[in-house]
């Protein structure tokens, strides 16, 4: 498995992105990475036989604006990443950096599969009944509804595809269950999806995320995102508040101690960084976007997850099911 990795994406790139390599290489011998950076960090990882250097002399700031990184710096890592996969040298990418480039270059590198609009990150989160998929989790901050309509058919197959989901139910994120509720890009695209074949079940509140009660959960990458990184603090402060209310009574502690196991399963289920990163779906290749606040655990995770969507043909399910499955759908217009 021939996977590309930015060297220079994510807050504390390169030193994380590289220990994360190594942990993943120790942990999976199917796993070869290109490495893609500049040539003086390049050269401070060790030798490997499952290692390529790929020099990439430029790289693009977390803070720095996409579109205009992307023309003032056309060897940046992660479109020269990108380029492996077009060239067929990589059968993914992953990237913890700049999500608004990495997305750009990705349309620029490998262009968008046949009839979808915008492509959309798809974010798996747990709930109390099966995986929820969230989409879009940041890559398009202004939608119009048909795009709703198509990250919904995404994260649909997605589920299915992916998650082995029959039929999931598909909910449209609103500050109401009723139809009626939300601004005109929700209500426009409610209406849209009650006409589809999908199993829409209409409108769902924050509230719903996690209950389990939608297995697609659909709303555009600026709520999608706000939503993804309010849970992100939420997991992270309860659990540090949990370790305070511990410290300062001895029979919590015991009783801590004695719910160590369930307490570990639990941090594991919530935490980002199992999951490591999620796909930009819609896109023609594998592109793993990971958080920017990624760590070592974090890429490896992200190497593996890049990694089993090449193996389970995510790229081509969804090419086939979308323009043989539902090409009606594709041909919204709103």
């Amino acid at each position: 498995m021939r996977v590309a990795l930015d060297v220079m994406g994510g807050d504390y790139a390169p030193r994380e992105i590289l220990s994360g390599a190594r942990k993943a290489l120790k942990e999976n011998s199917d796993l070869f990475l290109l490495l893609v950076g500049p040539e003086e960090v390049l050269e401070k990882f060790p030798s490997h036989e499952r290692v390529e250097k790929v020099p990439a002399p430029e790289w693009v700031e977390m803070e720095e604006a996409p579109a205009e990184a992307l023309r003032k710096k056309p060897r940046a890592s992660i479109r020269v990443a990108l380029e492996l996969i077009k060239e067929g040298q990589a059968q993914a990418v992953v990237s913890a950096g700049n999500s608004g480039a990495t997305f750009g270059a990705a349309l620029l590198t490998l262009g968008r599969l046949p009839g979808v609009l915008r492509p959309a990150i798809a974010t798996v989160l747990p709930t109390l009944g099966r995986p929820a998929v969230l989409i879009d989790a940041g890559a398009n901050v202004d939608c119009k509804p048909v795009h709703l309509f198509q990250f919904a058919l995404m994260g649909a197959l997605f589920s299915e595809r992916i998650l082995g989901i029959k039929r999931p139910r598909v909910g449209l994120l609103s500050i109401g269950e009723e139809g009626g509720k939300g601004n005109f890009l929700v209500k426009r695209a409610h209406a849209l999806l009650s006409e589809s074949p999908l199993n829409f079940v209409g409108n769902v509140e924050g509230r719903h995320i996690y209950s389990g009660e939608a297995e697609v959960i659909v709303c555009d990458g600026f709520v999608g995102n706000i939503c993804l990184k309010v849970s992100e603090g939420v997991a992270e402060a309860l659990g540090e508040m949990l370790k305070r209310e511990v410290r300062r009574d001895p029979l919590a502690l015991l009783g801590f101690s004695l719910a160590r196991r369930a307490l570990s399963r639990f941090r594991h289920k919530v935490d980002w960084r199992e999951y490591g990163g999620a796909p930009l779906l819609g896109v023609n290749g594998v592109v793993i976007i990971g958080h920017g606040r990624s760590d070592a655990r974090a890429i490896k995770n992200a190497l593996f997850t890049a990694s089993r969507f090449v193996k389970t043909g995510l790229v081509e399910k969804l090419r086939l099911s979308l323009s043989a499955e539902r090409p009606d759908d594709l041909q919204v217009v709103s």
